[in-house]
């Protein structure tokens, strides 16, 4: 076993163990695919290129909910920490296909390099429906894998029964939230007030991220460690708030973000035509010019630096970031107390407590 993670200065520790057990995965369960032959390795690829060097975030909040309910260190629970990650690229893989995003992590996305092989090969047919497909037969390895290495990570069947069932509800919650994204696009906010359009636009951050990205792995850890249901409640409100706090500043990178840290294209949240909380308070404060200059840009694939501009002004000008940024400040001191909470119920460790509060500051003052 590598050097045990102690405190938040350990995060590189436990992200490279994580890698580590991402890379051991895929090779132990690529032997499967040998039978086929070496024609599945742009569907290997895909995979492990996208679960290299990611933040690892989710496999953390797993880790220290295990910690926290006073479970120890081990191989076993890095390798059931790190099949949050193979989930995580299950949800990403299918989710640049759905926004048809070019990028991910300042390289092509998936399904964009898996149709430049298709052309650069000179392949029969459609080279972006070949990407898009093999994209999301990845994203379904992905789920197949995060599966096998939350049964096989090693540590005690009794242990991991304790968190199969949330495990499961994480899985198809999230599929829930994703068509929940899809539906709230096609369906637009015509007719809705402001409250109304902000509720909506929580409502899909709380199922499209905020409870697989912090909540549920930080309670399938912390079940799966023999934390008592009846102590749950603190950590949850924890995952809650700081997993709407992670996404409302995932909001505001995807329009403000600087491309060489956040591996996207400026404003491609904009091209995509998210409805969020951001565009929300934008729509309801701007001028009836300003009203049509946003209405009129967002959501166009052919947006240009100019077009983005002007849509950021409008957010700017309207006092649409500082809200945002409050209730960012705002859902990271309900996680912050959410902590006082749980020390107060004494059946976690401390030192683990005082990681997770630690980690507010990483998710939320974040640059990508």
């Amino acid at each position: 076993m590598e050097d045990p993670v102690q405190t938040p200065t350990d995060l590189d520790v436990l992200r490279r163990r994580v890698q580590q057990a991402i890379d051991g995965q895929i090779a132990g369960a690529t032997q499967s695919l040998a039978a086929i032959g070496e024609e599945t390795a742009p569907l290997v690829s895909a995979v492990s290129g996208l679960l290299t060097g990611g933040k690892g975030l989710r496999a953390g909040f797993l880790y220290w909910g295990y910690r926290a309910a006073g479970g120890a260190d081990s191989d076993a629970l890095v390798r059931l920490a790190a099949s949050m990650e193979f989930f995580q690229g299950a949800a990403l893989l299918h989710d640049d296909v759905m926004d048809r995003s070019d990028t991910r992590r300042g390289m092509p996305s998936a399904h964009r390099a898996l149709a430049s092989l298709h052309q650069a090969r000179g392949w029969a047919g459609d080279a972006d429906r070949f990407g898009e497909g093999t994209a999301i037969l990845a994203g379904d390895l992905c789920l197949t894998w995060c599966d096998e290495l939350y049964a096989t990570c090693g540590l005690p069947a009794e242990e991991l029964a304790r968190g199969r069932q949330l495990f499961d509800s994480m899985r198809t919650q999230l599929m829930g939230g994703q068509f929940l994204d899809l539906l709230e696009s096609a369906r637009g906010w015509d007719g809705l007030d402001l409250d109304a359009r902000i509720a909506s636009a929580r409502k899909v951050i709380r199922f499209k991220s905020a409870k697989y990205t912090i909540e549920h792995p930080l309670l399938i850890g912390a079940l799966v460690g023999g934390a008592p249901d009846g102590s749950l409640a603190p950590l949850s409100d924890y995952g809650l708030a700081l997993g709407e706090a992670f996404q409302l500043r995932d909001d505001l990178l995807g329009v403000f973000g600087d491309p060489e840290a956040t591996g996207k294209p400026a404003g491609d949240d904009l091209r995509e035509g998210k409805r969020t909380v951001l565009v929300a308070h934008a729509l309801d404060a701007a001028s009836d010019a300003d009203r049509d200059t946003v209405e009129s840009l967002l959501g166009r694939d052919d947006l240009e630096l100019a077009g983005v501009e002007a849509i950021r002004r409008v957010l700017l000008d309207t006092g649409a970031v500082d809200r945002v940024e409050s209730l960012i400040a705002a859902l990271a001191d309900e996680a912050c107390r959410a902590v006082d909470r749980a020390r107060a119920t004494g059946s976690y460790d401390t030192s683990a407590l005082d990681v997770l509060e630690a980690l507010v500051a990483v998710s939320t003052a974040r640059r990508s």
